[in-house]
């Protein structure tokens, strides 16, 4: 797909690696819609940065494990574009449990976010694309979908959820919609990263460094752009997988 002039919807758009995949589109011309949860200034931030890239910028607040609020975001980028083209889902969070847990609290946030999440907006939203006669949906998951992670059962869960919706919605969607997955490896650390904690996770991977946001913006680009990738997962982790 040809990303100028296109409508984009990034949820989690206006942080972090979201927002490096927002101005990446902005930078390719599209028009964009970044929804957020909490970081308000940030989406103001990131809007106020992709207009001056030449494009129309609206921002929308939504949780989207929530389905009115959901529905609510979807009306507002409707009337405000019409309909969507590219969705890219990189809303997360990253809430941790032990397990055994009584933490069923961060259990149901971590796993409706990313599982609900991702099927609730790409449900809402799916109809506009078929209406304009294609789109694409690139997932941003990442290797615990995989991979186990200690402490993170909730988390691995929701994207490897995200990993079996890419799939299926492939299938479903064909040849219309292209629906594919980016999974990205230490590209952004914690705020609360020591540094000799960065250092560590630098060293498992071949690379021996850490990534950038723009590396899974990248990728994001190539899925969208592909015009033969469906059901594909583009793996942006420096060879962390292969240790």
């Amino acid at each position: 797909m040809e990303i100028k002039g296109k409508v984009a919807l990034v949820t989690g758009g206006a942080v972090r690696v979201g927002r490096a995949i927002t101005l990446m589109l902005a930078a390719a011309g599209a028009h964009v819609a970044i929804n957020y949860n909490a970081s308000a200034a940030g989406a103001e931030q990131t809007a106020a940065t992709a207009r001056e890239l030449g494009v129309e910028a609206m921002i929308v607040q939504a949780n989207v494990a929530d389905l009115a609020g959901v529905q609510r975001m979807t009306d507002a980028v409707l009337a405000r574009f019409g309909g969507v083209d590219i969705i890219v889902n990189s809303a997360s969070d990253f809430g941790q449990i032990d397990f055994p847990t009584n933490d069923l609290a961060t259990w149901q946030r971590v796993t409706r976010v990313s599982i609900d999440g991702t099927f609730y907006v790409c449900n809402t939203l799916a109809p506009s694309m078929l209406a304009r006669g294609g789109g694409v949906i690139v997932n941003v998951i990442d290797l615990s979908a995989w991979r186990p992670w200690r402490r993170f059962t909730a988390h691995a869960v929701g994207k490897a959820g995200m990993l079996a919706l890419t799939r299926q919605m492939a299938l479903e969607l064909a040849p219309t919609i292209r629906v594919n997955a980016v999974a990205p490896g230490p590209v952004l650390p914690p705020d609360n990263h020591r540094p000799e904690e960065a250092e560590r996770v630098a060293q498992l991977t071949l690379l021996k460094r850490w990534g950038q946001p723009e590396d899974v913006a990248g990728a994001v680009r190539y899925l969208i752009e592909a015009e033969y990738a469906t059901g594909s997962v583009v793996v942006v982790d420096g060879g962390e997988h292969l240790l």
